[in-house]
């Protein structure tokens, strides 16, 4: 496994709309363990597949705390297949968007189909963080941020935040 270089808004890369796996292969999976070493040392709860760079429909998620024994989840051409009509907010940040939170509002509760690791279809009904770490990561896969869902005069602060940080660390 190898720790992927995760990239950080704002770059046009994050905007891109991710394709569907033809097939998981070892390859598939091999991405998907260094997606998830990656997101482990991060830290963080979620990583999608363009965030490293890698413009396929698939992401790692695992909501366990540190305490807790470790529940990874591999999702790959996830579509969503029923979404409750209540809405619940979270404060959420991003690793593409360091140490940057707001608060969403999103759908409480979803139903996501998608193919596992080894390729066979699942269906996975998530509420809470789930839900939100779910909806988060797949609005990756479309070339949507967390920011995308905020007030424009807050995005427009946490970006240019953002290329502040970038531009500092070049120079540096």
């Amino acid at each position: 496994m190898a720790l992927l270089p995760i990239i950080t808004a704002p770059d046009k890369r994050l905007e891109a709309i991710s394709t569907p796996v033809d097939a998981v292969t070892d390859d598939v999976r091999r991405q998907l363990d260094d997606m998830l070493e990656t997101m482990y040392a991060a830290p963080g709860i979620g990583l999608a597949a363009i965030q490293v760079g890698i413009a396929k429909r698939m992401l790692v998620i695992d909501i366990a705390r540190e305490d807790e024994e470790k529940q990874p989840l591999f999702i790959i051409n996830p579509e969503f297949t029923w979404i409750s009509d209540d809405d619940k907010v979270y404060e959420e940040g991003c690793l593409s968007l360091p140490e940057q939170y707001a608060e969403v509002a999103r759908p409480a509760e979803v139903r996501v189909s998608h193919l596992d690791y080894n390729g066979n279809r699942q269906e996975l009904q998530a509420d809470g963080l789930l839900a939100v770490c779910l909806q988060h990561e797949m609005d990756h896969l479309d070339g949507i941020l967390f920011v995308d869902h905020i007030s424009a005069l807050k995005r427009n602060m946490i970006l240019r935040k953002l290329l502040k940080q970038k531009r500092l660390a070049e120079a540096g």
